[in-house]
């Protein structure tokens, strides 16, 4: 098993920034892919954004391309998503996921993730 512990959330004015934090254990950092989802309420939860399981190559929804970005230290058993420019669109419970591909969390969203943290809210003012 795997336990996954989210920090980092709270409220942000438009335009600040946020690096929210993911502290694995219970199973080797390095063996799994990361990622990030959001759910907003009355909407479904969706893909943010992840990092493959060494590093390096991510994906990212198209919504946040550009102003995020997702990366893992191993070391630390530890992955952060450090969000930009924040919209009040943003606004939502962000959960850490991690899973065996980076792609298969991409392409099929919350069905590719083996384990979820309890999320984080972020809330992004006007």
């Amino acid at each position: 098993q795997v336990q996954l512990v989210e920090s980092g959330g709270g409220t942000v004015q438009a335009g600040g920034s946020l690096r929210l934090s993911c502290s694995a254990s219970g199973r080797t950092f390095s063996s799994s892919a990361m990622g990030w989802f959001r759910q907003a309420p009355g909407k479904e939860r969706e893909f943010v954004a992840a990092i493959i399981k060494t590093g390096g190559r991510t994906y990212y929804i198209d919504s946040v391309k550009g102003r995020s970005t997702v990366s893992r230290d191993n070391a630390k058993n530890t992955a952060y998503l450090q969000m930009n420019s924040l919209k009040p669109e943003d606004t939502a419970v962000y959960y850490c996921a991690a899973g065996p591909s980076a792609l298969s969390m991409y392409t099929v969203g919350p069905g590719g993730v083996e384990y979820w943290g309890k999320g984080t809210l972020v809330t992004v003012s006007s």
